[in-house]
This record gives structure tokens, sequence and C-alpha cells, in this order.
């Protein structure tokens, strides 16, 4: 008996391959019915550690943990057939020595199946680029606004404001780009220089306020459908207001459990129905 054919995901190679070329199109998704239905119209699913916030309502990134990331990641894997899923790596799970980066990283693709892992930082976080990647481990750099340094930078700022901060953003690309990530998340940095990056790097830039010039965009989806209402960044466009349709779908339906209205005879199982006929829902 043959096994039913598996649409091959796209690959962190594939990606890679697209820099200049067709748009890449990257939304986030924490659980397996998320990434279904997102999967058939994006190239790249990212379980980002912004689960903190969307999902747990922490206040920043910081306390999200790697097995947060493998509940959620192993999701995502199962609800996607298409996306390349990347895992963002949490916080204190890479920063301290290129050989802790390593085994959260193996464990997070293990665990996963994840096409690949995201880790945040520039020129000090190359040495543990190049030692995953030389490793096996497809990486996703990120610079520019990092959330997980919110605190150094004194909260969520954009960055790149002056020309030092500048250089020093598009050093950080290069030599993450340098060290061997197949692709560079760019995020809240002023529009020059996310271009300039994006012109000077090999590989896909993914912008997140940042450039219609990068190769690709991402948003978190819960902002991008009205969901998430704790904070809405400028660089937001919103496609729908799934929250206010939520809330006017509760209200509707908490109106009819009040008045009895809700269930009604088709709701139910052998309930007599108003011409006394018994109304059957149960299979034999």
């Amino acid at each position: 008996m043959s096994s039913p054919s598996r649409i091959k995901r796209i690959s962190a190679p594939e990606l890679a391959a697209r820099k200049g070329g067709d748009p890449i199109v990257v939304l986030t998704a924490y659980t397996a019915p998320t990434a279904r239905i997102l999967d058939n119209h994006v190239d790249c699913l990212l379980v980002g550690d912004s689960l903190g916030m969307v999902v747990y309502g922490l206040e920043t990134t910081l306390a999200v943990s790697v097995d947060m990331m493998i509940n959620h990641g192993a999701a995502v894997v199962r609800g996607a057939q298409h996306a390349c899923v990347i895992v963002d790596m949490p916080f204190a799970s890479y920063q301290e020595s290129p050989e802790l980066a390593y085994r959260n990283a193996a464990r997070i693709m293990c665990e996963t199946g994840c096409d690949g892992i995201k880790l945040e930082g520039g020129v000090a976080m190359a040495g543990t680029v190049e030692f995953l990647a030389r490793r096996g481990i497809p990486v996703m750099g990120h610079v520019g606004l990092m959330p997980q340094s919110v605190h150094a930078y004194g909260g969520f700022r954009i960055q790149g404001k002056d020309t030092a901060a500048a250089r020093q953003i598009i050093d950080d690309a290069r030599a993450v780009t340098d060290a061997g990530a197949f692709s560079l998340v760019v995020e809240g940095v002023m529009e020059p220089v996310a271009r300039e990056i994006t012109a000077v790097v090999p590989v896909p830039t993914i912008g997140i306020g940042a450039s219609p010039a990068c190769d690709g965009q991402v948003l978190v989806t819960e902002d991008l459908v009205g969901m998430f209402d704790g904070f809405t960044p400028k660089f937001v466009r919103r496609y729908a207001e799934f929250g206010r349709d939520l809330g006017a779908a509760a209200a509707a339906y908490a109106d009819d459990v009040r008045a009895r209205r809700f269930p009604a005879p088709e709701q139910c199982f052998g309930a007599p129905k108003a011409d006394g006929a018994e109304v059957r829902q149960l299979k034999s």
C-alpha cells in the first residue's frame, strides 16, 4: 500500500536563491490551524518569539523559552506542507557560546522538523552564525531593531537615525551574511539603511518596518488581521478586523445563551421539534 504523497516544502537554500527575484512573502504562525490557512499564500512561516507577547500576553519576548518555541514550532510544521518554516531562537538560548547555540538549535530542529532557525545579532553573533552554518544549521539573521535587546535600547526605538548608527547596522548585516546566514530580517530601521543593506548583502533581506526595496516582507499575522490590539506599529497595514468580528460574534452568542435561544433543537441530540418530531444527529 503506497503512502500518500507529500508536497515538498520550500527549503532554506531555495529561499536564498530568491535574492533579487520575486518578493518573498513571510508571515508569523504559532499554531497548526493558522499554518494550514496561511500555507498556500506565503513562502515562509516564521514561528517568532513574538508569540510571547501575542499568545501569552507578555510585555516583551524575553521570557520565551526553548520549550515554548519547540511546542509552537512543531505545531506549525504539522500544519504546513508548502512554506519554509523557520523558528526563532529565544533570548539566552544562543548568546552564551556557539556550543550552547548549537545544542539548542539542533534540539529545535530535531524536535520540530523545521527548516531553519533565526537569531538576532550582528558583528557580535557572526562567530555563532558561522559555527551553526558550518554544522548544517540553516540560519536566518536579524539586524536593526532586535526585540531581545529592548532593554539595551531603552524601548522599541527606530534604529539607524544617524550616520554612525546606520553604519553599524550595515556592518552587522555584512558580518552575519558573510558568516553564512541564508537570509536576513531587517527590522525597524530608517528606509535608506534597509535599502543599502539590501543592495550590499548577497542574501535575501526580509523587511519589517524597513523598506519596499527589501527582497521580502514579514508581518505578525495577528497585526495583519486585527487580532492583536496591544500595540499597532506604524509599519503594519491592517487587511482585516478579526478582533472586532470575534468580539461581535461573542456578544451575539452571549445574547443567545442568556435569552435561551442557544442551543436550539437543531444543536441538540434527540430534542423534539416544534411539530413533535425528534431531531436525530447521531449515526447508528
